[in-house]
């Protein structure tokens, strides 16, 4: 009888569990798709464009598109600099933020108008490490550049950061936006756990480095 009850309680644990987790993934879901639906372009003093995948020494698809919408913010005079950030990935030769300042420099935009972040290696290091650089250029706001689909997280990275920063999302013709976006549900869900269990640690990125293993594939 003790047997059966212990089961029968099991089972509703892991029912309410489940309940849980749907609910926070719908809500999580929810939260990605406003953040990129109402993300628009205004003036600020630089643009951050967040770092991706570099295939050889020149910038992946994705990260292109990332590009090309800082390069628009920039001839469309939102932004008079641009920031680009991105470390050294694993087997690579270069730098993200070195092959994105060149893509940039060979589509018109001058170097001295380009400002580079070349150590991080997740979304959080992208602006915990950009931030400083901002400050010693004396610039005080930022447009973060990004797929739509990572917008929230990086956001709200920003604002832990204390960083006066608005989303501009970048469409894509390249990625799997629903395989991205399930992926991105889970990069929310453990910035938010890494938030919670990191408690005031987090303005300081090397204080907490639990926050700073996302997957490269998750950045």
């Amino acid at each position: 009888m003790r047997i059966v009850f212990l089961s029968k309680r099991l089972w509703q644990a892991a029912l309410l569990f489940a309940a849980i987790l749907i609910l926070w993934c719908g809500y999580a879901l929810y939260h990605i798709n406003q953040v990129e639906q109402t993300a628009t372009a205004r003036k600020a003093d630089v643009a951050i464009v967040l770092g991706a995948a570099v295939w050889g020494e020149e910038p992946s698809p994705g990260l292109r598109e990332r590009l090309d919408q800082a390069l628009w913010l920039y001839d469309n005079h939102y932004v008079p600099m641009l920031l680009v950030s991105g470390g050294l990935g694993d087997g690579k030769k270069i730098t993200e933020a070195a092959a994105m300042k060149r893509y940039l420099v060979e589509h018109g935009v001058p170097e001295e108008r380009i400002l580079l972040e070349s150590q991080a290696r997740s979304t959080f290091e992208n602006l915990a490490f950009s931030k400083p650089i901002m400050a010693e250029h004396g610039l005080r706001s930022a447009l973060i550049v990004s797929h739509g689909f990572h917008l929230a997280r990086a956001l709200d990275m920003a604002e832990t950061l204390d960083m006066t920063a608005y989303p501009v999302g970048t469409a894509s013709r390249v990625l799997v936006i629903p395989y991205h976006k399930a992926r991105e549900v889970l990069a929310f869900t453990k910035w938010k756990l890494d938030s919670l269990l990191g408690a005031n640690t987090l303005v300081n990125p090397f204080a907490y480095p639990f926050i700073l293993r996302l997957s490269p594939s998750i950045r």
